[in-house]
């Protein structure tokens, strides 16, 4: 790339100004927690009785479902890997990418139908005459819910990983007739030890900071994580102090979690290969296949069948007297506008850091400030993930509180923090399509002259539209489904999806809450559908043009 110093100046600025942006408005609810927590009179958290103990659930559950995820995502990625001409595994693949996009509160929702009181599970144990149900309240359902959503996310990394072990690797097992106890503690045991910390650190951040399936689930006090107590300390009991210690201390957890992963090294490169087709003897085997069938049929279900009971569910549903609802069409026009609102912000922001990035990694002189910029750009993921949803919506209800009620600017609160949860998501969707269009256009329009609006709207509009409106429907995806930053400021005068079938669920109108819910979950997949439309056409029409 080749920036004009104009182009140079406003992609830096850009990029600053986002920045300061995000630092600011995170800055200023993490200064409001901690000035809040200065000023409160209560005693040493460490000797809270109530602390201690919404402390060691959330580190006791947020362990037990990392352990369980990952545990059981090495045989289902294993059995991925050994079968590549399993029937349906394409399939299975993809419906593996759906848990880790639904909105939670439909994922709960299908364990319910599945696990619950009234679920498959327990109709059928009281068809063979016992009496006692499964329970998947407290702890138990907890577990459950996290590893239906992090099992396939941790198989999927683990089958990138496999994946890309070299096809020699495979060969020379097959010509020493290794078995499959001897390749996994060759080849493959070497690789998923290199993977495991991250894939382990990621999913324990994501349980830690787990809201709306401990809200769903947890079933009482004993089973309350520090995201949880915090809504709980603000909108039951109105204890801004107790919300501001838990605060502070899910920012010390998230904080730890995110310096561990930072100094984990990365995965090994298992070397060159010449890129032959990978054949693996130790799949063929007749007794592999079957147990790798049976696995993957297991996890098919797992998977599939909350899934399906959503769908069942909300097809059942009054679905013609749903929609007609006024309190549907509010709730529905308001979550697509903040949907929409909090998606742009999203997307335009990521641009400006991607933008900014690229123009100071092309200096060849770079200064001091340059160089600080480009480490702040760098950390804005961290950064954003230090502090989650909960959290940041209670240092603004705290900060905005001596100047009236913050219910009058919640809906754009709920915007900007939308967007910040969704911007390293949003991210990587972004630069590697701008660092290939830069790649492709960059000395084109130098050489042409195009500077401005001029090649924004020649070159850069025309070749960033789709990854433009790919991120947008990822990012309004997002905050579709989110129930955490609206938990604090939802009302009948702001009323969301999530929120309205949260609430049908609180007054407990399952009918309503289940035709919310496939409804709701099929708006989040026609703007995923949207967003990746003609994906497969543009990669066969790149694979041959290369």
């Amino acid at each position: 790339m080749i920036p004009t110093a104009s182009e140079r100046r406003h992609a830096i600025a850009g990029g600053a100004f986002s920045l300061a942006g995000i630092a600011l408005f995170i800055g200023l609810a993490v200064i409001t927690l901690l000035a809040a927590g200065i000023e409160s009179s209560g005693g040493n958290p460490l000797t809270d009785p109530y602390l201690i103990r919404v402390l060691r659930f959330t580190l006791l559950q947020a362990t037990l479902s990392t352990l369980l995820s990952v545990a059981l995502a090495i045989p289902v990625a294993r059995a991925l890997a050994r079968q590549p001409h399993f029937p349906g595994r394409l399939w299975l693949i993809r419906l593996m990418a759906v848990p880790m996009g639904l909105p939670v509160l439909i994922g709960a929702l299908g364990l319910l139908g599945i696990w619950g009181r009234q679920g498959i599970l327990n109709q059928a144990l009281a068809g063979l005459g016992l009496s006692q149900p499964v329970s998947i309240y407290g702890l138990t359902g907890i577990l459950l819910a996290h590893v239906f959503f992090n099992l396939p996310l941790a198989a999927r990394l683990m089958l990138a990983g496999l994946e890309r072990v070299p096809a020699e690797y495979w060969l020379m097992a097959g010509g020493l007739g290794m078995r499959p106890g001897s390749v996994f503690r060759f080849i493959e045991w070497p690789l998923l030890r290199g993977l495991i910390p991250g894939i382990a650190g990621l999913i324990f951040m994501l349980c830690a900071t787990s809201f709306t399936l401990v809200l769903i689930l947890g079933g009482g006090p004993a089973a309350t994580t520090i995201e949880v107590a915090i809504y709980q300390a603000l909108r039951f009991d109105f204890d801004p102090g107790r919300a501001v210690v838990l605060s502070l201390l899910q920012i010390v957890i998230t904080a730890a979690v995110l310096a561990l992963m930072a100094m984990l090294p990365a995965p090994d490169d298992h070397g060159l290969t010449s890129g032959r087709a990978v054949r693996r003897i130790d799949g063929a085997l007749a007794t592999a296949r079957w147990a790798d069938a049976a696995l993957l049929l297991a996890a098919a279900l797992f998977i599939g069948l909350p899934l399906a009971s959503v769908v069942v569910t909300g097809l059942e549903a009054d679905l013609a007297k749903l929609v007609v609802q006024p309190i549907f069409l509010q709730a529905t026009l308001t979550s697509l506008a903040i949907a929409l609102a909090a998606g742009l912000l999203a997307v335009l922001a990521s641009f400006a850091i991607v933008r900014a990035r690229s123009v100071i990694a092309a200096e060849r002189r770079s200064t001091t400030g340059l160089r600080s910029l480009a480490i702040g750009l760098s950390g804005t993921s961290s950064l954003v993930l230090l502090v989650p949803p909960i959290v940041l919506a209670t240092g603004w209800f705290l900060a905005l509180r001596p100047l009236g009620d913050p219910a009058r600017v919640a809906a754009l609160l709920i915007v900007a923090i939308n967007a910040l949860m969704a911007l390293p998501f949003v991210i990587r969707v972004v630069e590697p399509a701008y660092a290939v269009h830069v790649s492709r256009t960059g000395r084109l329009a130098a050489s042409l002259g195009l500077t401005g609006l001029a090649r924004l709207r020649l070159v850069d509009w025309p070749g960033l539209r789709k990854p433009f409106f790919t991120a947008l429907s990822f990012a309004m995806a997002l905050s579709l489904g989110d129930l955490g930053a609206v938990a604090l400021f939802g009302s009948d005068s702001l009323m969301t999806l999530p929120w309205l079938l949260y609430s049908k669920l609180g007054s407990y109108r399952t009918n309503d809450a289940d035709g919310l819910a496939f409804i709701l979950g099929l708006i989040c997949l026609l703007l995923t559908i949207a967003g990746t439309a003609g994906q497969g056409l543009r990669d066969k029409e790149s694979g041959r043009n290369d």
